[in-house]
């Protein structure tokens, strides 16, 4: 299960971006005043398309930060009456103010994570799981969050092979073979 809290006054429509691809067992807050209150028709089918639980929060204004520190104060109680330990909680902002917040709790071994939008976690948890497999395809973590990094660049195999070519001159016939298995869905055909 994991937490998103958003601060739409901040990130608006784009930090929902992703909505629709989380689980039943998310839950969603979103934290949105009376300067921030549309959504789009675009926005409201992502929403209608979630399965996560999605819990409105219309917080008072008038005074700087407002939205801040309600927000705050709620992630604060969620991770007080959830056992904070056992989820994972992501304060979706741009505000950078929330890395601090972020660094308190991680400290206190509860994983709380600022990100600019729902869409950046799920895209970290896939490239996670990609350098799980380029490491398994190199039978070598050294390089693997480099090559990652190369192949989620570029949208053909041609480009990733240049890359790889810059980055590994002497092993990049090598390597390309290792993870061609891993980019089929990528543009054009490169041939060994």
């Amino acid at each position: 299960m994991n937490y998103y809290l958003i601060d739409y006054e901040n990130v608006k429509a784009d930090g929902l971006i992703g909505i629709e691809e989380l689980d039943k067992d998310d839950v969603v807050h979103v934290f949105y005043s009376e300067n921030a209150d549309k959504l789009t028709f675009d926005v409201m089918q992502m929403i209608m398309k979630s399965k996560a639980r999605i819990i409105y929060q219309k917080v008072k204004v008038g005074h700087k930060n407002a939205l801040d520190f309600q927000l705050s104060s709620y992630l604060g109680y969620l991770i007080g009456t959830n056992a904070g330990w056992q989820y994972d909680y992501y304060i979706v902002s741009k505000d950078n103010g929330f890395d601090i917040l972020a660094s308190f709790w991680n400290e206190q071994n509860v994983k709380v994570r600022e990100v600019p939008g729902i869409s950046i976690q799920k895209r970290e948890a896939m490239e996670k799981e990609l350098t799980e497999k380029v490491e398994a395809a190199l039978g070598s973590s050294e390089d693997a969050a480099t090559v990652t990094k190369i192949i989620t660049s570029y949208k053909t195999k041609q480009g990733i092979n240049n890359a790889l070519q810059k980055k590994f001159p002497d092993r990049v016939k090598e390597i390309y073979r290792a993870i061609k298995p891993l980019i089929t869905d990528k543009k054009g055909v490169k041939e060994d």
